[in-house]
Formats: C-alpha cells, sequence, structure tokens
C-alpha cells in the first residue's frame, strides 16, 4: 500500500516523500530581490519530498503585495540561483510559483504608479499589502487584447528564468483569484472579446499561457494550481465551477503535466462550503478526466493525509501553515510528534522571527 512517506516521480521531477510545502507568501524580498534570509527558510525545510516557493511575479505587473519576489530579471534569476543550489545541497526538491496578480494589486506597487490591469474594469472588495499596511485594492483596467500576446510571452520567459536559476520546475498560479482565475470565473470576467464570455473563451489565457511553458520547458517540469470554488479575493462562484473546471482539465490532459495542485474549498478555510450556497464539488470526477499526479491541500490532517495517498484519493498533500511553524514538518508526520502553531504576527514582512527561528524536535528537546 502505498504511503505519504513514498517517493513518487512528478515527471521529471522525482521526489523523495508526498509531502509538500505548499506556496507560502512571507513579504520578505525587499526590491523583490531573494536573499540569504529566504535560502535559510527554504534550507530548512527542504526535507519535504517538493517545496513550491511563495508566489513569484512574472513581470513587474504581477506584483501586487510589498517585498515579493519576482523572477524576471538577472539579479532575481542569480539570487534564486543561491536559493536552489542550497536547496538541492540539503536533498531537496524545487520548483517556483509563477504568478500575475491581477486586480489584486495597488497603484503604489505598480510601475509608474498606474493602475493593474484584469479581466474587468471592477475593482476587487479585498485588501492588499503596501508601505501603509493592509489597504484597499486599486481599480484595475481591462487588459487589452493587443497586451495578451506580451502577457503569455511573460509568463515564458519567467519559465524559462527558472530553469536558468535551478528549480527542478514551475507551478503556475491559477488559483485564489489571482489574474488567471480572474479571467476564468464569469463571476468576474466580464470581457466581451475571444477572452470572455463563454467558457472556452474564460479559459483561453489559463491553457495559452500553459501552452507556452509547456513548449519553453517541458510538461514534465511545469505544474498548475487551481481553486475550484474558493471565495477569497472577491472571487465570486462561476456559473458552473463543475463544468468549467472539468473543461480546464480536459485541455490541460495531453500538455502531459507534472502535477495538478488542487485546493479544496476556501483556501486556509473552510473545506465544506455548501452551507454557504456553493454547490458541491466533485474533485473526484475532475482528477478521472485529468489522469495524472494529483496533489490535494486545505487543511489536511495528518490522519487525513496518510488515508488521502493510502487510498489513492492523491498522491500527494500539500501542506502550508504547518510548514510555518514545522521546519521538520516530515519527520514530526512520520512520528506523530507535536505540531507547533505559527506566530500570526510576524506572518507578513520582518526578518528572522517567526520565519528562521521555529525549532525542530532535536533543537526543542535539546534546550
Amino acid at each position: 500500500m502505498t504511503t505519504l512517506f513514498d517517493p513518487i516521480r512528478l515527471g521529471d521531477i522525482p521526489l523523495a516523500n508526498r509531502i509538500v510545502m505548499a506556496p507560502l507568501t512571507r513579504n520578505r524580498a525587499p526590491g523583490q530581490l531573494p536573499n540569504d534570509l529566504m535560502r535559510d527558510y527554504y534550507v530548512q525545510r527542504a526535507s519535504a519530498g517538493l517545496i513550491i516557493t511563495e508566489a513569484t511575479q512574472v513581470c513587474p505587473e504581477g506584483q501586487g503585495y510589498l517585498d515579493t519576489p519576482g523572477i524576471y530579471t538577472r539579479e532575481q534569476v542569480a539570487g534564486w540561483r543561491r536559493i536552489t543550489d542550497a536547496v538541492h545541497a540539503a536533498g531537496g526538491r524545487i520548483v517556483v510559483q509563477l504568478w500575475h496578480v491581477g486586480r489584486i494589486s495597488h497603484v503604489s506597487l505598480q510601475p509608474g504608479g498606474v493602475a493593474p490591469v484584469s479581466s474587468t474594469s471592477r475593482p476587487a472588495a479585498t485588501k492588499t499589502f503596501t508601505t501603509e499596511g493592509f489597504v484597499d485594492c486599486s481599480t484595475p483596467r481591462l487588459l487589452r487584447l493587443d497586451e495578451i500576446p506580451g502577457l503569455i510571452a511573460a509568463y515564458r520567459q519567467a519559465a524559462r528564468c527558472a530553469i536558468d536559476a535551478g528549480f527542478d520546475g514551475v507551478e503556475v498560479h491559477g488559483a485564489n483569484g489571482y489574474l488567471l482565475e480572474q479571467f476564468l470565473r464569469d463571476s468576474i470576467n466580464d470581457r466581451a472579446d475571444a477572452y470572455g464570455g463563454s467558457m472556452a473563451n474564460r479559459a483561453r489565457l489559463l491553457l495559452e499561457v500553459m501552452q507556452a511553458i509547456v513548449a519553453e520547458i517541458g510538461g514534465g517540469r511545469t505544474g498548475l494550481r487551481l481553486s475550484p470554488i474558493t471565495p477569497v479575493n472577491d472571487a465570486g462562484q462561476d456559473g458552473d465551477a463543475q463544468v468549467l473546471y472539468e473543461h480546464v482539465v480536459r485541455e490541460l490532459a495531453p500538455l502531459k503535466l507534472a502535477f495538478l495542485h488542487l485546493i479544496e474549498g476556501q483556501t486556509g478555510g473552510a473545506r465544506d462550503l455548501t452551507a454557504k450556497g456553493v454547490k458541491p464539488f466533485d474533485y473526484a470526477a475532475l482528477r478521472a478526466i485529468y489522469g495524472g499526479p494529483w496533489m490535494v491541500n486545505n487543511g489536511y490532517t495528518r490522519a487525513m493525509a496518510l488515508e488521502a495517498v493510502a487510498s489513492g484519493a492523491a498522491d500527494l498533500v500539500a501542506f502550508g501553515k504547518a510548514f510555518i511553524g514545522n521546519p521538520d514538518l516530515v519527520r514530526r508526520l512520520r512520528e506523530d510528534a507535536p505540531l507547533q502553531p505559527l506566530v500570526q504576527a510576524t506572518l507578513y514582512g520582518g526578518g528572522a522571527a517567526g520565519y528562521t527561528d521555529y525549532p525542530t524536535l532535536d533543537a526543542t528537546a535539546a534546550a
């Protein structure tokens, strides 16, 4: 029987176990540059079968939060290279999450102070993180048709930069109400051109981005994160999420991606949203259509993760918050050791406190 601790191969990426460190925004990259503190943080967690880095913008316009890293300049590639080399030296595997926030941004974070772009000109009723703390998102402008090829090219170039930076691959962020999901959902996308209206049109940008990245670095080094029913970042429910995401996954299957990463329910919140009027979502049906490596996420306990892999419901389980407070999470799960809580006050921004100073089991025992 397969267990959470068995090795697995995701396309071209061999993993020592099926425990994944989920992408976690921590806002510790001043100037959008990866740094040595980030290197220490990821190396501490290199026992994960796979590390998926914090969301990383593919271009300057993709930024939506203060001090998040990019992967589009030589300096950023060099900074990430020091991190990937160190993680590999510690025996780990690491992919970068490629990100464009779309309308979840603020003019103070945009080049030239201009409006962020989106599938709509309606602002998101949520907040983002700036030098002034958490503030309302700015009103976006509709991304023009003539700008879309350049956007796709930015994703493709970022994927090339990721390989140059020593990453084992990339995960495209298609979830959580950011740009690609803004195009996907009919609750946000109000375009009347080839990228709006019909389900096929709304899925077009995501699929074209994935095709471009696969053409650049190969499907075996490319993954995708989806969140079919999460309401975060003012992402209202799609009119028929089940049919929409089945269409997306059906179109993705020929690309032979390394993995699909599914957030079940509300990102960072309730797994069962039916009480709030959300239609039940059939993740198993989605997986059956896809057929490739399947990663699940959101509120998994040790028992749930063990059962998901043993039963075949998932191939891998991603943990987010648990990896913040427990750099040796893999060992703690294997030994059924207690987990340390994270410190909420140090989640976003700052230095080593609440970032690289969480003790391991050995450090706790020696204290």
